[in-house]
């Protein structure tokens, strides 16, 4: 089936000639007007749902509404956002931007503000349907160029919406010339050591003309790195890691997700870096063909890993937790004592935060190593990539 032969209307962004509808009943949802209250002054809520239905295209609702709040929310919990690598975008192109995954709601936010400010498109953003808690994230989502990755479902339903998915975004690439936004694997990467799923790259694969490279090579498979300096959620994810080593079967609720959405969006990430590389066309060209697709996926993901790896912005913070971690001093000329002894209170007092009962020595010790190692992985994944495996 070609991607033309699908209906997407389930999937896809509202269409423009529905938006001004969508939004009319957006704005009387009680979650919604809840959370508008919660980032903003209730005197200013009337004046805000008074331009919101004044807004007729997902562009102008990007510019208008969340060009302005993503500015806000970086100059409030930023020390600043920076795009890098913008030589490699050719306007007359769409890409399929692929990035590790640091932030639910942030990283493909804060991308397209970076896009916004230089004047470039915004990409459509993939995003799981597991985080769409209730109708009206699901209606926000949708105004704002999402797509939705059908989640959780049955064997046969999986492969179906898979199908689809692949469908979708080859069609948006080639026939709507949108880019879009997907991230490298599902949910975050808890311990921050980025690598590319299989199963994902499969997926991209689906679609298409030609034999299963030729169908990723039309999609223009570009990796983008991102850097944040502080992860506000890095102690909710330090106590997961306990939950899980107290009972191995332990699963976040949906109230956990919504904490850590909440904690990503409004606490103090320093500074954020993306970094563009050029798209893997060229390095598909070279390799040519696999007989095997899952051979063909697994290296197509492991030249993604490289360039993210390669790419990443090294702060103080991950000098300093990689030589805490590995008791050593090899990275001592990248900080100061003074720098040493901050970022070290800082890690403490985060996992003062991690509110579970009867933590033992052992325990504080265990939670000890996940922050460091957190904050260790990108250095420590750079420098495999940098020095071929060697780190």
């Amino acid at each position: 089936m070609s991607q033309t032969e699908y209906n997407f209307s389930d999937i896809a962004p509202y269409d423009d000639s529905e938006f001004h509808s969508k939004m009319e009943q957006l704005v009387k949802e009680p979650g919604f007007l809840h959370a508008v209250n919660y980032t903003m002054p209730p005197s200013d809520v009337p004046a805000l749902i008074e331009d919101l239905l004044k807004i007729n295209t997902k562009d102008d609702f990007q510019k208008q509404v969340m060009f302005p709040f993503l500015e806000m929310l970086a100059k409030t919990t930023t020390s600043g956002i920076t795009l890098g690598g913008v030589k490699y975008l050719n306007p007359s192109i769409s890409y399929t931007y692929i990035t590790n995954h640091r932030d639910i709601v942030l990283d493909a936010s804060f991308l397209n503000l970076a896009f916004l400010r230089k004047g470039f498109p915004t990409s459509e953003v993939a995003i799981g349907n597991n985080l769409l808690i209730f109708d009206w994230i699901n209606d926000l989502v949708r105004l704002n160029k999402s797509f939705i990755v059908k989640r959780n479902t049955g064997l046969r339903e999986g492969l179906e919406a898979a199908k689809k998915l692949s469908a979708y975004i080859h069609y948006c690439i080639l026939e709507k010339n949108e880019s879009v936004w997907i991230a490298q694997r599902e949910g975050r990467a808890k311990d921050s050591s980025d690598h590319t799923q299989e199963a994902l790259i499969k997926m991209l694969g689906i679609a298409g003309q030609g034999q299963f490279m030729d169908r990723l090579k039309e999609i223009n498979l570009m990796p983008v790195s991102i850097s944040y300096e502080f992860d506000p959620n890095d102690y909710l994810k330090v106590r997961e890691f306990l939950m899980k080593r107290r009972d191995p079967d332990f699963k976040k609720s949906q109230r956990d997700d919504l904490f850590s959405m909440e904690t990503g969006l409004l606490q103090f990430k320093g500074k954020v870096h993306f970094q563009l590389t050029p798209r893997i066309n060229a390095k598909i060209e070279q390799i040519g063909d696999f007989k095997d697709n899952n051979q063909a996926a697994k290296h197509i993901g492991c030249l993604i890993d490289q360039a993210i790896h390669r790419s990443y912005e090294i702060f103080e913070i991950n000098y300093i937790a990689y030589d805490l971690l590995h008791s050593t001093n090899r990275f001592s000329r990248k900080y100061t004592e003074e720098k040493k002894e901050e970022i070290t209170g800082y890690f403490n007092r985060q996992l003062d935060k991690v509110d579970l009962p009867d933590i033992t020595p052992e325990e504080r010790e265990f939670m000890w190593t996940m922050i460091l190692t957190m904050y260790a992985n990108p250095l420590r994944n750079k420098l495999r990539a940098l020095l071929g495996g060697i780190e």
